[in-house]
């Protein structure tokens, strides 16, 4: 077939002069439009089969061929819904056409809806899948440089024990486990939420992440805190796979109304369940712990990443900074 449809999308769907199959959306509802980019791929491929010409790859060769190489990838679906979105821009567009201007159009308009930061994320996709282009497929000979927006350094949100001990009591029970649970161990929503018994060893006190289960593919092990610990003694018995349910079922999400009803009534404003993890890190510095055992304790790559919760220990630095009145000892 040479033109059909998924949904109100027509795609295009032919053989080339050498035996190469092309099947792209045609980024268009009219047929008539859909029917001209089909003439105009089929010309491009008789030029390349008969004549030796380079071929034209659009985006929409480009994005596929990312997504059947990244299949793999952790971050996959989460692309194939910026791809999704990004095809009302770049769809059916050749590679070669698409200039810096365009992309920062898109930006900008992506700013617009959302933010600087999430049009960030869309600004990168587009980038690593057009270095791919260039550098990998050879599809392009050069690619426009893209810039990213800059971001606002974003504060640590973390509560005071009183704060914590207040929105625990306005929990649901299985709720309140999730948050202690988290607090205790700095992990993340997601890791919380789908740990499973074959990662927990009670008797060891330990849990321990695959790493593909990670954000940053690094696997992890968690030493159990008495809370934590604590937490999952009282859940054993209620799922034979997951650790966290609700009536007999797998909890999927813990950002709910219920769990923002409970921050309000507490009145705790502009907090987020990620902040939790802030918290668990905040209060280690508070107490004493050294950056390098948080960035070992929470999993970072790099101490970069808990550098944000250097300020918090400004007594402790205080101490070192003493060291010099030994050194001068002035009389």
């Amino acid at each position: 077939m040479a033109l059909f449809r998924r949904g109100s999308t027509w795609w295009v769907d032919f053989t080339s002069p050498g035996g190469k199959r092309t099947r792209v959306s045609a980024g268009t509802e009219n047929k008539q439009e859909a029917q001209e980019f089909h003439d105009k791929l089929k010309a491009e491929a008789w030029r390349v089969g008969r004549l030796g010409e380079r071929p034209t790859y659009t985006w929409d060769q480009a994005a596929w061929q990312w997504l059947t190489e990244t299949a793999h990838k952790r971050t996959h679906e989460e692309d194939k819904v910026k791809l999704r979105w990004l095809q009302q821009y770049l769809g059916g567009t050749p590679l070669d056409a698409i200039s810096r201007d365009l992309v920062m159009q898109i930006g900008n308009q992506k700013a617009k809806d959302a933010s600087p930061a999430t049009a960030n994320r869309y600004l990168a996709l587009i980038r690593a899948i057009l270095r791919k282009a260039s550098r990998e497929w050879e599809w392009v000979d050069r690619v426009p440089k893209i810039t990213l927006f800059k971001e606002a350094k974003r504060r640590v949100r973390w509560l005071t024990p009183d704060q914590v001990r207040r929105l625990l009591d306005r929990l649901q029970p299985h709720t309140r486990e999730l948050v202690l649970f988290s607090l205790a161990t700095g992990l993340r929503q997601a890791n919380v939420l789908k740990l499973e018994w074959s990662q927990v060893d009670l008797t060891r006190r330990v849990v321990w992440f695959h790493c593909d289960q990670m954000k940053n593919q690094v696997s992890h092990h968690v030493s159990l805190n008495d809370t934590a610990y604590d937490v999952l003694v009282r859940q054993k018995g209620k799922h034979p796979e997951r650790v966290f349910t609700f009536r007999g079922k797998p909890i999927v999400n813990a950002n709910t109304r219920a769990w923002r009803n409970a921050l309000k009534d507490a009145g705790i404003n502009d907090f987020r369940w990620h902040d939790l993890r802030h918290c668990w890190a905040s209060w280690l510095v508070q107490n004493g712990t050294p950056l390098y055992a948080v960035q070992e304790l929470g999993g970072w790559q790099s101490v970069q990443m808990v550098q944000r919760y250097a300020h918090l220990s400004p007594a402790n630095l205080a101490d070192h900074a003493k060291t010099i009145d030994a050194v001068i000892a002035l009389p």
